[in-house]
């Protein structure tokens, strides 16, 4: 017995008794209604999965009309009930005109009994195609918003550096240019991609990041764009790449830098093109995303050698955002230390901590050459091998890996003296670049556009 609820509505009792009889042997519950003015008070319409609805209710009247009013009201009552047609006097115009109006289908009376099961049975299957399509909308909603809330972490500083950086993040991100953001290891790259991504039209669809360092060529299509079933050794089923994955959203390529030039041509098609075909098969399929790239490689030396395409650089260049290293940051390293303190101290269920003064001098002295990933781990050691709740300079464990300073025996090109010039001054104002500046004897706007530079080459 099919568990699902049909409703019949018709003015004729004989039509009524009979299509009960003969849907109750196969249906748990069939209901009827012999006038149509009960149906905007009939309790629990939309849980009905099909309506049998007749076309005509007043004597002399076989336009149809009658029918076809009732039926836009079922459906502004019950959108997704399959609602089938019922008339004696049926022709090809009214039919059309049904049909136009959201019904399933449309019978003639007298009806052939198995040809109006069969046509029960297909609509009971759709309406439950529906039902289970608005669970999976559902669902991907839910998800969405989960994903959402676990990437939209706020990015924590008010260095001038970072906030050069948030500021440029705030004017594209409304747009749907591709963005490529550069910087050495562990500055948050992937951060300022997510920032970018919540600021934007798609911050209610998924953002999808792929380390493209860890794909192998051999597995660069299946991996971004999908396969088909069959369509090498172990792609036992279908699969949906990045790319679909990311379908209204976001897609952050991290390590772009890393590709072979064959993978690299596959990608520029792609973006170009905006589709992609699955492994396996011919047929291109439209996509729709942002793209955000980010490498710590210097793409612009990388073309030179004919290492990078440029017409690919070009393609994911359209505005570059420069990640600044967190020794340019100042007081941002411990506004970051604090933040990273309180988080792991819940982590490891350890009592509040401080941090003493000479334990921030130390912080602010190292160059952090490993950037913000580094100074999460330093503190994590803190927090974990720390029994005291104020941390002094002896809790933190750095490495002593930082380059040599200015005062020894070892050469430098003028340009690394340079840099570790404006850094160091950096760190002495805290990050304030007016008082750099003046340390450094040179205007506000100079130190901008040195710092660029630095960015841009990755020094």
């Amino acid at each position: 017995m099919n568990p699902g609820k049909i409703l019949v509505i018709d003015d004729n009792k004989s039509v009524l008794s009979a299509l009960e009889i003969m849907l109750q042997s196969e249906y748990n519950t069939v209901d009827s209604i012999s006038n149509p003015n009960l149906i905007t008070s009939f309790p629990n319409i939309k849980s009905y999965d099909v309506i049998l609805l007749d076309m005509n209710f007043s004597a002399g009247i076989n336009s149809g009309n009658e029918g076809l009013f009732w039926l836009r009201k079922l459906k502004e009552l019950s959108p997704d009930t399959a609602v089938i047609m019922m008339t004696a006097y049926g022709d090809i115009e009214l039919a059309v005109k049904a049909l136009k109006e959201q019904a399933y289908d449309f019978i003639l009376k007298p009806w052939n009994n198995e040809k109006l099961l069969t046509m029960v049975k297909s609509a009971m299957e759709l309406k439950r195609s529906k039902v289970e399509i608005h669970k999976l909308k559902n669902k991907t909603v839910q998800l969405k918003k989960i994903i959402t809330q676990h990437n939209n972490n706020a990015i924590i500083g008010k260095s001038e550096a970072l906030k050069e950086v948030l500021d440029l993040v705030d004017k594209v991100a409304s747009t749907d240019v591709n963005v490529l953001i550069t910087g050495e290891n562990g500055t948050g790259k992937e951060m300022i991609a997510k920032t970018l991504h919540a600021k934007s039209s798609r911050k209610n669809e998924v953002f999808i990041s792929v380390d493209m360092g860890s794909i192998s060529e051999t597995l660069f299509e299946s991996e971004l764009f999908g396969h088909l079933k069959g369509a090498f050794t172990d792609a036992k089923e279908d699969r949906i790449g990045k790319f679909e994955a990311a379908e209204s959203g976001t897609l952050f390529l991290d390590e772009i830098g890393n590709l072979s030039l064959s993978m690299q041509a596959k990608l520029l098609s792609a973006i170009q093109n905006k589709t992609i075909i699955k492994v396996g098969s011919n047929t291109p399929i439209p996509v729709d995303i942002r793209l955000v790239c980010a490498t710590n490689c210097n793409l612009d030396q990388m073309v030179l050698e004919g290492a990078f395409r440029e017409d690919l650089l070009y393609r994911i260049n359209t505005i570059h955002v420069s990640s600044p290293p967190l020794r340019q940051r100042g007081n941002d390293i411990i506004l970051l230390a604090e933040h990273f303190l309180n988080t792991l101290a819940v982590k490891y269920n350890k009592p509040p901590c401080t941090i003493s003064e000479k334990a921030k001098t130390k912080l602010l002295e190292h160059s952090w050459p490993g950037n913000v990933r580094e100074l999460q781990h330093t503190m994590e050691r803190a927090v974990i091998l720390s029994d005291s709740t104020m941390l002094t300079p002896n809790d933190f464990i750095i490495n002593s890996t930082e380059k040599k300073g200015l005062d020894d025996s070892s050469i430098f090109t003028l340009e690394e003296m340079e840099t570790k010039l404006i850094n160091k001054a950096l760190s002495l104002s805290l990050g304030n670049f007016t008082e750099a500046a003046k340390k450094l004897g040179i205007t506000r706007q100079t130190l901008y556009n040195k710092l660029k530079k630095i960015n841009a080459h990755g020094k």
